[in-house]
């Protein structure tokens, strides 16, 4: 039977998540009820109670609820229930989590969703849904609704609401139970693309389907590239095509693209081999003309289009940014390859273009190379990024290394 997961506080919301359990139960579910709860006495009779959530995150939950820090509160439990859903999840007892709740409710259950692999089914009705989502959706597939009304008691809109949302959960649940993939069973490979290296990915990714793969090409917009990190971490890839590594330069810079501190990680940690680039180093990205910070407003910009603007990166950020890809790429455990176009990083980063700047490149090119392990393969060719020949290049050699691996004894191609 498809079992979910319902978590939340049941000492403020357990008259809505005893509706939510006979609705789910009805249709054909089993129910775990988790109280992440600290105030008081759950209103409702929870499966896993809140003294077993804090002692899973190694707290006592009065000494949690005397210290009066809600900031506090929130974290540990989140921790705890995170602990505690895993354990669930590896017994095979979790096939869809849901939760409500606002801003403290929703970031307990999605801290908790985001710690399950990618697939199982996650929903959250929350206050929070009307507005930036990213917070608590992160990188994998979150669905939130919103609650319309504030989540407090039974009435005739959030009736509604939570009655939808519960055949929303149960179906998905019962959905995740039955799944039997359709695909081929192709090995997974990871690519990243941006507008200005479109023509590289492209190419390579129809190099590498005629070889077997099946390519899934993440835009590298921050959410694309944790995305992809998420999938290798869980397992799901073969292979990681990091074209567009450009989400460094906005976490450098401070740009709105930034996929966090823990960018080209995930590959290196599980061993999948990589084949890595340089693509739209050149840059870093802001909305709109005028959303551009004032102390930027001297360098070098370009209008992508009404809604981006980029930046040129200079030397100096150029400098640092190859020291940081050489620190991250030299902790990887498995294969690495890094290819250098030499003839610009970008559509834009070429002889003519508005970012062609050879000592910022030459900058990034030199401390890439001079930091990197000797034990990396390096690729220098005299053209740039978006030719086919360089394309095609990576594909084969990420196809050469991956296949090596596939024929390793034991070797798991995606997660289950």
């Amino acid at each position: 039977m498809a079992t979910v997961i319902l978590l939340g506080t049941l000492d403020t919301k357990g008259v809505e998540y005893d509706y939510l359990r006979q609705r789910v139960q009805q249709l054909g579910c089993e129910v775990i009820l988790i109280d992440a709860g600290i105030k008081g006495s759950p209103q409702v009779q929870p499966d896993i109670p809140h003294e077993q959530v804090a002692q899973a995150a190694g707290i006592d939950v009065a000494q949690l609820a005397a210290r009066g820090d809600r900031g506090a509160a929130v974290a540990a439990m989140a921790r705890g229930a995170t602990q505690v859903v895993l354990e669930l999840f590896k017994q095979g007892r979790v096939h869809g989590i849901f939760g409500l709740g606002g801003s403290g409710g929703s970031a307990i259950v999605s801290q908790v969703m985001r710690a399950l692999p990618i697939g199982v089914p996650k929903l959250v009705v929350s206050t929070m849904a009307a507005g930036d989502t990213r917070p608590y959706v992160g990188a994998v597939d979150i669905t939130m609704m919103y609650s319309v009304v504030d989540i407090a008691g039974i009435n005739r809109i959030s009736e509604r609401i939570l009655t939808n949302a519960a055949a929303g959960i149960s179906g998905m649940a019962h959905a995740y139970e039955s799944f039997k993939a359709a695909s081929s069973g192709k090995p997974l490979i990871g690519a990243t693309m941006f507008g200005v290296t479109t023509p590289c990915v492209d190419e390579a990714r129809k190099y590498l389907e005629k070889r077997g793969y099946e390519v899934l090409v993440f835009h590298a917009t921050g959410t694309g590239g944790q995305s992809m990190e998420t999938l290798a971490k869980d397992g799901f890839l073969a292979g990681v095509l990091d074209t567009t590594t450009t989400e460094l330069a906005d976490e450098l810079v401070g740009g709105v693209l930034s996929a966090g501190p823990h960018r080209l990680e995930a590959a290196g940690a599980k061993g999948i081999p990589q084949v890595v680039s340089l693509g739209a180093l050149d840059m870093v990205n802001f909305g709109p003309m005028d959303s551009v910070p004032e102390k930027f407003k001297q360098r070098n910009l370009y209008k992508h289009n009404e809604t981006v603007t980029l930046m040129r990166t200079t030397v100096e950020e150029n400098a640092e940014l190859g020291r940081i890809l050489a620190h991250k790429l030299n902790q990887a455990s498995g294969p690495v390859v890094v290819f250098i176009p030499l003839r610009g990083v970008s559509m834009i980063d070429v002889e003519g273009g508005p970012f062609y700047d050879p000592q910022a490149d030459q900058a990034l090119i030199e401390n890439l190379t001079t930091n990197l392990n000797q034990k990396i393969e390096i690729h220098k060719l005299d053209m740039d990024i978006n030719d086919p020949r360089f394309a095609r290049a990576m594909a084969s050699r990420l196809d050469e290394y991956v296949q090596t691996q596939l024929k390793q004894p034991g070797h798991a191609t995606s997660a289950s």
